[in-house]
């Protein structure tokens, strides 16, 4: 079968064309999403790359929509693709957890055990006494990695599961404190023995 034919055929109209303008939705979508996170997050490099990628991808798949638009199938496919890639945009955010987030807590019980165990972890947790509705309280500020925040959340529940909190993206940090983390041994054979600590970042 020459390629004509298969591009003529019922199953290349129903099937196959609907699948690829699904693929590309999906693809062109999961980059948009990439993209307004990455101009969010001040990526001024990334995000025009990206950009030029996803116009070139959606002009592709609407060429193809407009050439056939008395196929039912293609339009189910462009509105699903459109839904998929969204999630999936979002999960690749997730995924990639860049920047920081400021946490909030507010407890009535003693945040001791918690504020402790955040500075031992090497968290700058900064706690005040302040007045709420119902009486005296402790708000605790925090400053983490975007990827810490699940860690965070588990800790708050184990010492003080009725606490408040809120989280808020920071665009800018320009000095905190956070836990050390290892570097990888240098490939350089003079210090590659060694181990060397950093900032987390």
């Amino acid at each position: 079968m020459n390629p004509e034919t298969i591009v003529g055929s019922e199953i290349f109209k129903w099937i196959i064309l609907p699948l690829l303008i699904l693929l590309a939705r999906v693809l062109d979508v999961s980059l948009a999403t990439m993209r307004i996170f990455f101009i969010s997050r001040e990526l001024k490099y990334l995000a025009p790359i990206i950009g030029f990628f996803e116009v070139l991808i959606w002009l592709l798949s609407i060429r193809v929509i407009m050439q056939n638009l008395n196929n039912v199938a293609c339009y189910i496919a462009y509105g699903a693709g459109f839904a998929m890639g969204t999630f999936i945009g979002l999960q690749i955010e997730k995924g990639l957890a860049i920047g920081s987030l400021i946490i909030r807590i507010i407890t009535q019980k003693n945040a001791t055990e918690l504020i402790d165990y955040l500075r031992s972890k090497g968290y700058g947790a900064t706690s005040v006494d302040a007045q709420g509705v119902k009486g005296k309280v402790h708000v605790i500020y925090l400053i983490i990695k975007r990827k810490d925040f699940e860690n965070i959340a588990k800790a708050i529940k184990k010492f003080n599961p009725k606490a408040f909190y809120t989280t808020e993206d920071v665009r800018i940090v320009s000095e905190g404190i956070f836990p050390m983390k290892k570097l990888r041994p240098s490939k350089i054979p003079i210090i590659g023995p060694f181990m060397f600590w950093r900032k987390g970042k």
